[in-house]
């Protein structure tokens, strides 16, 4: 029995093929060049894209199990091709703010909501995963750190619990293999409340570098974000940096719930991602 990632290259998605590889599962990844796959030998690669409806049906040709990470659009195209698949589980890869009552309005959220309404009325056997804050998101400081040992910071002293990627492809692993029901869909994070400025000190720690944090308004992050996102992403990114500056993103304990041992703390993603930040 064969189970597909959709999103096999992303950071979450290559821990996921991994983790599954190592628990003897069989793998089949899609990828939408495979020419540029670089998956390890035993997985059976496809290439197929969310974008692209044609192509999902062969991806899903003797597949039981499916990792899902899905754009809006994609989701929907996903939902038509896998109702004639005879799936027997999907674990879809969505987010935690869709749980936060604040977070109704938010862009990102309401996407996120979007795909799970989807699959919600799609008739098809499905998990959320629900992880909210990435502990990878700190890799956006790793060209400052580089060039000149400076991070820019809207609220600094914002407080989240990042998640390591590991940790958030081991609940969704779980939740493929039968091992976790429902508690994988609560809403998952880090143990640890961390300040911004608090992991740029620990990324400086595990680079021994002294990093300078350099505070940005509302207004300058607009403008520094705005190089990179969408104006509405980068409203609804200042929204969630906000919220967390008000106490709004918490820690749960659903990594230890699931997984039965404790969330990998950010000093440790720090210095496996040392590399990064070099």
């Amino acid at each position: 029995m064969s189970t597909l990632v959709i999103g096999a290259r992303g950071s979450v998605g290559r821990h996921v093929v991994d983790q599954l590889l190592a628990a003897g599962e069989s793998v089949r990844a899609s990828v939408r060049d495979l020419a540029s796959a670089d998956l390890p030998a035993e997985v059976s690669v496809v290439a197929a894209d969310l974008t692209r409806p044609d192509t999902l049906k062969a991806a899903l040709d003797g597949v039981r199990k499916v990792f899902l990470y899905a754009p809006v659009g994609g989701a929907d195209a996903f939902v038509g091709a896998a109702r004639d698949a005879d799936l027997e589980r999907i674990v879809l890869m969505s987010s935690g703010s869709v749980l936060l009552p604040y977070a109704a309005g938010n862009a990102i959220a309401e996407e996120h909501r979007s795909v799970e309404r989807a699959l919600d009325g799609s008739g098809l056997p499905w998990t959320p995963i629900r992880p909210l804050v990435l502990a990878n998101n700190a890799l956006n400081w790793a060209h400052s750190i580089r060039t000149d040992g400076i991070v820019r910071l809207v609220h600094p002293e914002a407080v989240m619990a990042p998640i390591h990627e590991r940790d958030i492809a081991a609940v969704a692993v779980a939740a493929l293999v039968g091992e976790a029901g429902k508690e994988a869909g609560a809403l998952l994070t880090g143990s640890e409340l961390l300040s911004q400025r608090r992991q740029v000190e620990l990324i400086g720690a595990a680079i021994d570098k002294d990093l300078q944090i350099e505070e940005l308004s509302e207004s300058a992050a607009r403008d520094r974000f705005g190089q990179f996102e969408k104006p509405y992403i980068v409203d609804a990114i200042l929204e969630f940096i906000k919220a967390a500056a008000n106490g709004g993103s918490p820690a749960t304990g659903t990594v230890e719930q699931v997984l039965g041992r404790p969330a990998v703390p950010f000093s440790q993603w720090a210095r496996e991602h040392a590399a990064d930040f070099h």
